[in-house]
């Protein structure tokens, strides 16, 4: 069993950054972040093979989010830039304990979530 805590997030204005943390208690194969908005099913963001290597983003988010790994510390981060109200959600963090890379944008191919994290962007 992995557990998964995240942390950071907050209010930012339009155009701004962020950055979230999402620690693991141990290995896994792959580590994600997914958003769910005000009424919205939880949509994929971003993904980062266990590996640290390959790297995946929702159309999205591409250009403006960076997903990146430090394996010595189990630790996935997120660095949102140029912030846009649509990004408002609430962010998971989840883990892949089998390598099923193929459904890495299907959440429920995750085995493990951290209890999730308030992002607002005031437009």
């Amino acid at each position: 069993q992995v557990q998964l805590v995240e942390s950071g997030g907050g209010l930012v204005q339009a155009g701004g950054s962020l950055s979230l943390s999402c620690a693991a208690s141990g290995g896994t194969y792959m580590m994600a972040w997914f958003r769910q908005g005000p009424g919205k099913e939880r949509e994929f963001v971003a993904a980062i093979r266990g590996s640290g290597g390959s790297r995946y983003y929702a159309d999205s988010v591409k250009g403006r989010f960076t997903i990146s790994l430090d394996n010595a510390k189990n630790t996935m981060y997120l660095q949102m830039n140029s912030l846009k109200h649509e990004d408002t959600a609430v962010y998971y963090c989840a883990a892949l304990g089998s390598p099923d890379y193929n459904n890495r944008e299907d959440h429920k191919a995750y085995d493990y979530w951290g209890q999730g994290i308030q992002v607002t962007v005031n437009s």
